[in-house]
């Protein structure tokens, strides 16, 4: 499959190496491998081991291959801010999911935790559970969180079980704030990564707060108010100017 031009493949796997799940993911030689499926790119297309129809949709969603690069580069290149990082980092996208429920978990388990320690604990919950909702569901033993947030994977895992929520393409962060333990940060951040809203935007996240050098929320909403309808980019641009 092609990208639309120019395609960040580092930044994509620069995202998605610490957040590996250990024995079912990992990346080597710039060469991201999910169990038997090796994706590689090179330089113009992406290539992937399996032909099935499934498998190339979740590559596809992981790694966002039909962006609207232009669109987005042209509006978010109005913005004094944005712009630099445009050019520093041409290409760029929101990295999805190949599980959309693997990523809502990993998503409840990383709140005020380190990537680095959230990965061990999804590492244990696989190792357990697998990513199916129903084993989740019914799982006791906590894999080392609090017990409030493994509650609330349970809980989000029952609804998932049993279809009273659907984590797939189209959802809006709203429909995520009824379920216990799920609050803006983790819904505006799902949204990004499992909905593909490419307008959400986890406004208190701590490094969107840090790039833009205040802690106030309401300054925060206010700054990206001009970013419409592509805050999920300008949210991973803002990330990548505190790595590089």
């Amino acid at each position: 499959m092609t990208p639309r031009q120019p395609f960040h493949w580092h930044a994509l796997l620069d995202f998605l190496r610490p957040r590996l799940i250990a024995g079912w993911e990992s990346i080597d030689n710039d060469v991201y491998r999910r169990g038997d499926v090796t994706v590689r790119y090179d330089g113009r297309r992406l290539h992937a081991s399996s032909d099935d129809p499934e498998v190339l949709a979740r590559v596809r969603r992981l790694f966002d291959v039909d962006a609207d690069v232009d669109a987005i580069a042209a509006h978010l290149g109005k913005d004094k801010l944005l712009a630099p990082l445009l050019k520093k980092h041409p290409g760029l996208r929101v990295p999805g999911a190949w599980d959309p429920f693997e990523v809502a978990v990993r998503t409840i388990v990383g709140q005020q935790v380190s990537i680095a320690g959230a990965t061990t604990i999804m590492s244990r919950i696989v190792s357990r559970y697998g990513t199916s909702p129903e084993r989740i569901a019914r799982g006791r033993t906590n894999p080392g969180m609090p017990q409030s947030r493994w509650e609330a994977i349970r809980a989000l895992a029952r609804a998932v079980a049993k279809t009273e929520l659907r984590l797939e393409c189209g959802g809006k962060a709203a429909a995520l704030l009824d379920y216990h333990g799920i609050g803006p940060w983790t819904a505006e951040y799902l949204a990004m990564r499992v909905f593909r809203d490419t307008d959400a935007f986890p406004y208190n996240d701590y490094g969107i707060r840090k790039a833009l050098g205040t802690t106030n929320d309401k300054q925060v909403i206010e700054r990206a108010e001009c970013w419409r309808p592509w805050r999920a980019y300008a949210a991973v641009l803002l990330w990548r100017s505190l790595s590089s």
